[in-house]
């Protein structure tokens, strides 16, 4: 993909999506990844599920 196209995709995408980024302690995300892990479940799918929970309430 050319340069041009890159960035145009790029610009693209940002009109639809944001980006969340965010710190937690070490301890936890490791704690976290282990759990999803078990349940064969990626921390996008998680997070996007617990999102939508939140907004559903």
């Amino acid at each position: 993909m050319p340069n041009k196209s890159r960035a145009e995709h790029f610009r693209e995408l940002r009109k639809v999506k944001k980006q969340l980024v965010f710190l937690v302690d070490r301890d936890k995300a490791e704690a976290l990844d282990k759990k999803l892990a078990q349940r064969g479940e990626g921390r996008t799918e998680w997070f996007r599920r617990k999102l939508e929970e939140e907004l559903s309430e």
